[in-house]
């Protein structure tokens, strides 16, 4: 019987709040010239000099309340490793599933080394990031393939660079948000990761359609196919048909922004802070860039967006959980993997 591996890939955490693990999980992280794309020199000096050193201590301090949140362990790991496991349950003995993060451990040099030995007859990679971008999609595509392409042997390779339009990934994130009634919001907020604006031009390849002006996304062109932006507020029109929200009732924001440069607008922070003047005194947040929590939907959302908001006068906020291991989205997951091992 010919076997296959299910390779998941997330972006990684620190393996401890230890600012010294937090220090090594930021270089690797923000080292990565598809995360901050500047010159080679300019990007070491500016990251290594500047952004670690004084980053590191505070992001430690908010890694141990993210962690001490969720038991003492990381939230992220937790959720990969439940859905990795519960996977397993689901295939068939043709199928092994394994998981690796992109920054950090279980590094994907030591899982796909596991891998090789195994001498797998097909490899389907999954980066679990729903919207195809350079820094998070394609630096665990670039990382995967550097390290196969030194095999002897190289099996097939099935990589699946983007799932925002599946109806399945769709539908896990509708019933996930019906459970928390977003029609008694005063507003709902689709908050995605942001990347900077420079990243949506260069992903553009006829260099011309990409204005960020509200206007090109809604013209016909190839470079939808890779523009993250265009396909974040495609997923947006996907859950809120599904949802049956009305016009004006939600709307799109960017957060985790990272230097001066540029990053897509509008800010999540800034829309939170502005709802309340607006009525919006009663708002929940879709968090649809992200299939587990992790950092950026625990902390940055749950805890400092609603901090944020409830300061500027709001009075009810809600964090809609993301997928984690639910087993729908696990059902989800499963039936992908199925149906490209018979199409392929």
């Amino acid at each position: 019987m010919k076997k296959t591996c299910v390779l998941l890939i997330q972006l990684g955490t620190p393996d401890s709040p230890k600012t010294s693990d937090v220090r090594r999980y930021l270089s690797e992280f923000l080292n990565d010239p598809r995360v901050i794309d500047l010159p080679y020199l300019a990007r070491k000096l500016l990251v290594n000099g500047i952004i670690v050193p004084f980053r590191a201590p505070k992001s430690a301090k908010i890694y141990q309340e993210l962690w001490e949140m969720s038991g003492g362990v990381s939230p992220l790991i937790t959720h990969t490793e439940n859905v990795t496991q519960l996977l397993q349950k689901k295939m068939d003995e043709q199928f092994t599933v394994e998981f690796a993060m992109r920054y950090q451990n279980p590094s994907m040099d030591m899982v796909l080394e596991k891998i090789r030995k195994v001498n797998y007859d097909k490899i389907i990679i999954i980066p679990l990031f729903p919207q195809y971008a350079s820094a998070s999609s394609g630096s665990a595509i670039e990382k995967a393939m550097n390290i196969i392409r030194k095999w002897w042997v190289i099996p097939e390779i099935k990589i699946v660079s983007q799932f925002w339009d599946s109806e399945g990934y769709i539908n896990s994130i509708v019933e996930r948000s019906k459970a928390f009634d977003p029609k008694s919001y005063d507003h709902v907020l689709f908050s995605y990761h942001g990347i900077p604006e420079r990243h949506i031009k260069k992903s553009d390849p006829t260099k011309n359609h990409c204005k960020l002006d509200g206007s090109c996304c809604e013209r016909n062109s190839v470079a939808h196919h890779t523009c993250y932006r265009h396909q974040c507020f495609e997923t947006t029109k996907g859950i809120v048909e599904n949802l049956e929200l009305k016009d004006g009732t939600f709307s799109n924001s960017f957060q985790s922004r990272l230097l001066k440069d540029p990053w897509l607008k509008p800010y999540t922070d800034f829309e939170l802070e502005k709802f309340p003047e607006e009525g919006k005194k009663k708002v929940a947040v879709v968090t649809p860039a992200f299939v587990s929590d992790c950092l950026e939907t625990l902390e940055e959302i749950a805890m400092e967006g609603k901090e944020d908001f409830l300061k500027a006068g709001g009075t009810d906020f809600k964090h809609i959980p993301c997928m984690n291991d639910n087993d729908d989205w696990v059902e989800v997951m499963a039936s992908w993997i199925q149906n490209w091992q018979k199409t392929n």
